[in-house]
């Protein structure tokens, strides 16, 4: 997915205390934010219902007029336990589905207001450098300002970026699952053939997420990107109305969930037909744009030199201005997280990042071409999450 729009399709929780396996790895990764927090010169971390909230607890609720906190305190701070803020109808649930050992719950009629600066205060918290998160909803970053004043801001990625980007394995074991569910989808719709030729944009988006369930997907990562003959065109089409035609290309972009983290996969197929006659030159150009930039991953090799090689096969082909975006972005609970594969970006890569490899080349008017897999980065190179063939037909 080449933006910044989608939904998850995701409810519920995560998982929270019921193995052994997401005590270890929540308390785990609660600990290493901790420990940032001091590398950053932070006091203290404060999230709440969002990515990092379920990254660091296992819990999943949507924003509301509610307040829900996690405050985690820096390492070695006088009060550095971790402790759950949340609604009083929360309290069973997050005591249940999470391993934060303190929860503190307000009921409706309490001035959650005071409740907090009270929390902040017997943590050490109401000074100092504190992390928010990025997300957070203006309203409670004001509160939070009011009831610790003398506290100087920050935002929560300063800390948890570097972490988050950086999967584990249990991260990973998600994401492979997601990819396998999205390549099948793939080969389904392969199989379609002809079959394919008068359904709309909006009737196959709708036959991709329907099949990616059935290979064991929960909802989609994003919604569904079907972009058929000049639609293809821009990038970010979504889908329509329109009826795809026999041998036009159509680029297709999706992914779904499991466990919360997410697949992204782009393919650029044609159904019931030949392409136009310079399709076939744009398609190969792009997959060989594709496999340099995947021959480039490897530990320690800075995130804009990936952007570079497949760059360097789309401007030798003479379609430099017809790549209009960057070459990838990082996934994981996120589509969209660190690294960005662009120009500019010298963050060396890690083991255990995963990340969209995704050139494109978009001829406005007549058609557009993309191929994306994920890979992650290993310790002697990278592994691809997607396995699918590449070709158009």
């Amino acid at each position: 997915m080449t933006g910044e729009r989608g939904a998850d399709g995701e409810t519920g929780t995560g998982g929270g205390a019921g193995t052994e396996t997401t005590v270890d790895v929540h308390a785990t990764r609660r600990g290493r934010a901790a420990d940032r927090l001091r590398e950053v010169d932070a006091e203290g971390l404060i999230c709440f219902p969002s990515r990092n909230l379920r990254y660091l607890t296992g819990f999943t609720a949507e924003p509301d007029e509610r307040h829900l906190f996690l405050v985690v305190p820096a390492t070695d701070h006088p009060r550095d336990d971790p402790v759950l803020f949340v609604p009083a109808l929360y309290g069973s649930q997050v005591r249940s589905e999470t391993t934060v050992a303190d929860v503190r719950t307000w009921a409706d009629g309490d001035d959650p207001a005071t409740a907090v600066r009270d929390l902040l205060a017997e943590c050490g918290l109401r000074e100092g450098r504190l992390l928010v998160d990025d997300t957070m909803w203006a309203t409670f970053t004001q509160d939070l300002r009011a009831v610790a004043p003398d506290a100087t801001w920050g935002l929560a990625s300063e800390a948890l970026a570097p972490l988050r980007a950086r999967k584990d394995e249990t991260e990973l074991a998600a994401m492979r699952a997601a990819a396998a569910a999205a390549d099948a989808a793939v080969d389904d719709l392969r199989a379609l053939g002809a079959d394919a030729v008068g359904m709309t944009e909006a009737e196959l988006a709708d036959r991709i997420v329907d099949r990616m369930e059935a290979h064991g997907g929960r909802g989609t990562a994003f919604e569904p990107i079907v972009g058929a003959g000049p639609n293809g065109a821009k990038p970010h089409h979504g889908h329509g109305d329109r009826e795809i035609a026999a041998g036009e290309p159509v680029v297709c972009d999706f992914g779904t969930r499991v466990d919360g983290y997410p697949s992204d996969q782009t393919r650029t197929l044609v159904f019931g037909g030949d392409p136009p006659a310079a399709y076939a030159e744009v398609h190969e150009v792009v997959r060989e744009a594709q496999a340099a930039a995947v021959d480039a991953v490897e530990p320690g090799v800075p995130a804009e030199a990936v952007d570079r090689a497949a760059r360097a096969v789309v401007e030798n082909a003479g379609y430099g201005d017809a790549f209009v975006h960057r070459t990838g972005h990082g996934v994981g609970l996120d589509v969209h997280e660190e690294p960005y594969i662009v120009a500019g970006n010298d963050r060396r890569l890690e083991p255990g990042m995963v990340f969209s490899v995704e050139p494109g080349i978009y001829l406005d008017g007549r058609f557009g071409c993309r191929i994306e897999d994920l890979v992650v980065v290993t310790e002697e190179g990278c592994e691809r999450l997607n396995d699918t063939d590449r070709g158009w037909r």
